[in-house]
């Protein structure tokens, strides 16, 4: 369990110390050296959020909330589950002459979200906090792990329903899976081919969008040269602007619900959507794509023990891919089960499983504020575990220049207790084979 936490974490501060399977043409380490070469590849080791944290000074963080007054009159702050795994989502807050200058994230959130309210925590660590950040995209196995610990609240109806889902999925991908696998072994497809198979392959496995959404943010945050992402980067900031941008120009619906299974652009609406975006970074991006995203494939999902060469999801059955795909398997389980219409039932059970060995895991790493460790793009968390620091928060006032100043401090704590999640329906023909 422990290993499984270990791997599905990342200090950039730090040489690569994780584990990946044989046979693909570029190492982690190789990939870090190359990103590290970026415009902006400084800043995955240098960094005003890795600064704040291994500074050990208190962090000044900024939350949005449309429940106010349940926090007056409860006193309790319920934390999330998502790429965060269990904790408020916070983005970071600069103290300056001015105020609080909020991160360009907490910028763009409560630009976005003139609804909610912003509040500011401040978090008093017990020492310095190691810069070790979750990736929720290396979650797989832990997903499949929990899955089956818990599988029997299922009733025999959903687990059925789940695996034809699941399987049905793997054989609608199977070809573009092992295209991608050769793709990380050595054996490259012209990029607007893999572009277009990959979109099409995302219905049938929507981790994919997932997969194929990070890429896509990590090229734009760290290639981009426009005048934004430069001021930005002599804050110590990544453009998180780039990313949002990019959501919710692909998928229509993205404002109602924030889901990545619909991220699945072929390849000319692709190079549309980043021409828009930055055009000088369109004639890369598919290129960048097919290599970027087939390493992660491999990486994320195939056991680190594994012969990424060696093996074919073409044929293969649920129990052979789980054996040399447990990360895959896992992260498709993990979203179909929140499909199940009596998953706010089930929600607790798969999701504070994980969220207290991860809490465990941090409390053991001496960690009270995670954040999201694919980059250190401003996406951080207050885990409510943690016993060696204090927390205070203040409802917030911003003023005209966009600084946030505390107003009035609130006598609230932030509890493990994890907020209900929804999914709503599908409309894909995926839900067919479950009829």
């Amino acid at each position: 369990m422990r290993a499984e936490w270990e791997q599905a974490h990342t200090d950039f501060t730090l040489p690569v110390q994780r584990r990946a399977p044989a046979s693909l043409t570029d190492s982690e380490s190789d990939w870090r050296q190359y990103l590290e070469t970026a415009p902006n590849g400084w800043l995955l080791r240098h960094n005003a959020l890795t600064e704040a944290l291994v500074s050990g000074r208190p962090l000044n963080l900024l939350h949005t909330t449309r429940g106010l007054d349940a926090i007056r009159a409860g006193r309790q702050l319920h934390v999330s589950s998502g790429c965060l795994v269990g904790a408020l989502y916070c983005s970071p807050l600069t103290a300056e002459r001015e105020g609080l200058r909020p991160h360009n994230l907490g910028a763009y959130l409560m630009e976005t979200k003139p609804s909610s309210r912003p509040l500011i925590f401040e978090v008093t660590p017990d020492a310095p906090i190691r810069p070790l950040g979750v990736d929720y995209l290396h979650l797989g196995a832990i997903h499949l792990r929990i899955y089956q610990h818990y599988r029997s609240f299922l009733t025999p109806a959903e687990t059925g329903r789940i695996d034809r889902i699941v399987l049905a999925g793997l054989r609608g991908a199977a070809e573009f899976l092992d295209l991608a696998l050769r793709n990380a072994s050595g054996r490259p497809t012209a990029a607007p081919e893999f572009v277009d198979r990959l979109s099409e392959a995302v219905v049938m496995v929507p981790f994919l969008g997932y997969l194929y959404f990070e890429v896509l943010s990590e090229y734009l945050m760290l290639h981009s040269t426009a005048p934004e992402t430069k001021s930005l980067a002599q804050a110590g900031e990544l453009n998180c602007r780039l990313y949002k941008a990019l959501a919710f120009s692909a998928v229509d619906t993205m404002g109602k619900l924030f889901d990545l299974s619909r991220f699945a652009p072929h390849y000319d609406r692709l190079v549309r959507l980043i021409s828009r975006i930055e055009p000088a970074l369109s004639a890369g991006a598919a290129e960048y794509v097919r290599r970027r995203l087939s390493h992660l494939l491999a990486r994320t999902t195939l056991h680190p023990l594994q012969d990424a060469a060696a093996v074919s999801f073409q044929g293969a059955g649920l129990g052979t891919v789980q054996e040399f795909a447990p990360g895959l398997i896992g992260q498709m389980l993990f979203r179909e089960v929140r499909y199940l219409p009596r998953y706010g039932e089930l929600y607790h059970y798969f999701e504070k499983a994980k969220a207290l060995e991860a809490w465990a895991f941090w409390n053991q790493h001496g960690i009270p504020t995670p954040f999201n460790g694919l980059l250190p793009k401003g996406e951080i968390g207050i885990q409510p575990a943690y016993p060696r620091a204090s927390v205070r928060v203040w409802t917030a006032e911003r003023d005209a220049r966009g600084f946030l100043h505390p107003v009035t401090e609130i006598q609230a704590t932030v509890t493990p207790h994890l907020a209900s999640w929804w999914a709503p329906p599908r409309q894909r023909e995926m839900n067919e084979v479950a009829a």
